[in-house]
């Protein structure tokens, strides 16, 4: 789950992070009463969409750029008029771009230096890992590409967490004068607190900025955080944005199903991530296209099998659907009565290839010959994913 902005600074500051001061505007006229609140004239004002690139965004209605600044409250509220409820386009929105329904505005600060700070999990070592660099406001993989000797990585054991003298390390790695220390280490500090309570997979600041006054702040926030933990927080779980998301994905977030979508024609029902992985690679292999990834689970119900049909042809682009099904937990007449009664229900008109394999497979396969729906079977997976390629281009 992903959060904007103006939530990571809201969490910033309950940890003690600090950041600019700021606030969220949902239309022209609380943009401009933040702005005047504020008290001063140096503001910025940010589309807030879950995407990066908004600086160098452009708008469909031709305004250029998600991130202005201003002087006064009046042009915050005419830049804010200009944005929201407008369709931003960044390099990660794809062209379709996304939506801004709400502001950041927030109090714009002089700059004195930039650097790159994140939180992350070490998938090697299954403990947090702190990756930082002097070249913040960057493109952080440019920067591990062609000067890895900028990038600092700092391990940290759970079991103690992060350590003054670590922060300490840091700070003076990254060029902080002895001035500046205390306001590094303490921000680190915080961070990694946060970090820790709230569950995340991510805590990136890029940029993490000394300001001219010799400040030492969290200038933009990115929070990533583990799903699997997230029945812990549902304080967290109260600001996914679900406008934000493919409502494929928010669907199949509500039966329990995996699923990302692809610019293919092939809807895919496999049960097992790895075995979705190898299903939307010989589908490639064929000459087709994956239109998603989409993982049932191995226990997976009529219920959430009947879910994932109406997820799949909810996507305009399927003209195909491949179910690659192997039956260990659940057996496969179950399994082949489950599709047969979701395909039923919802009244498919487009080609179906089924491939099931495991327990009970000779049950299951009986099952669907003769139900007298248009399914074709198969019997391995190289067959199912070339018959599949072949009715996806009729």
């Amino acid at each position: 789950m992903n959060i904007h902005e103006y939530q990571a600074k809201e969490l910033l500051t309950k940890f003690g992070a600090d950041n600019p001061r700021g606030s969220v505007a949902r239309t022209a006229e609380e943009a401009e009463k933040v702005a005047r609140e504020l008290g001063t004239n140096s503001i910025v004002v940010k589309a807030q969409i879950h995407a990066g690139g908004r600086g160098k965004g452009s708008f469909t209605n031709g305004f250029k750029g998600g991130v202005h600044l201003c002087k006064t409250a009046g042009q915050a509220r005419d830049l804010a008029a200009k944005m929201l409820g407008q369709t931003l386009v960044t390099h990660q929105t794809g062209p379709d771009g996304r939506v801004v329904n709400q502001m950041l505005v927030a109090e714009s600060v002089e700059i004195e230096k930039e650097f790159y700070f994140a939180i992350l999990m070490d998938r090697a070592t299954g403990a947090p890992v702190i990756v930082a660099s002097r070249e913040g406001g960057m493109d952080i993989e440019e920067v591990a590409e062609k000067s890895p000797e900028k990038i600092l990585r700092e391990p940290v054991d759970p079991a103690f967490g992060l350590q003054p003298f670590q922060t300490r390390k840091l700070a003076k790695e990254l060029g902080f004068a002895p001035a500046q220390m205390r306001g590094a280490c303490k921000l680190f500090a915080a961070l990694y607190r946060c970090f820790t309570a709230c569950d995340c997979s991510m805590v990136e600041i890029n940029p993490l900025v000394l300001t001219k006054g010799g400040e030492v702040l969290a200038l933009d926030a990115k929070f990533s955080f583990d799903d699997n933990a997230l029945f812990r927080h549902p304080d967290l779980v109260a600001l996914r944005d679900v406008a934000e998301e493919d409502p494929r994905e928010v669907a199949a977030s509500k039966h329990h199903l995996s699923y990302i979508g692809l610019d293919g024609n092939i809807g895919c029902m496999v049960n097992g991530a790895g075995l979705a992985m190898a299903t939307m690679d010989i589908i490639k292999h064929h000459g087709g296209e994956p239109a998603n990834f989409l993982d049932v689970g191995g226990g997976a119900s009529e219920e959430q099998v009947t879910e994932a049909f109406k997820i799949l042809l909810s996507d305009a682009n399927v003209k195909a659907i491949l179910v690659n099904i192997f039956g260990g937990i659940m057996k496969c007449d179950i399994i082949a009565q489950g599709i047969l009664n979701a395909v039923k229900s919802v009244k498919l008109g487009i080609p179906l290839v089924v491939r099931l394999e495991g327990t009970n497979v000779e049950q299951g396969r009986k099952l669907l010959a003769e139900s007298g729906l248009p399914i074709v079977t198969a019997t391995d997976l190289d067959t199912a994913a070339s018959e599949i390629v072949k009715l996806a281009k009729f």
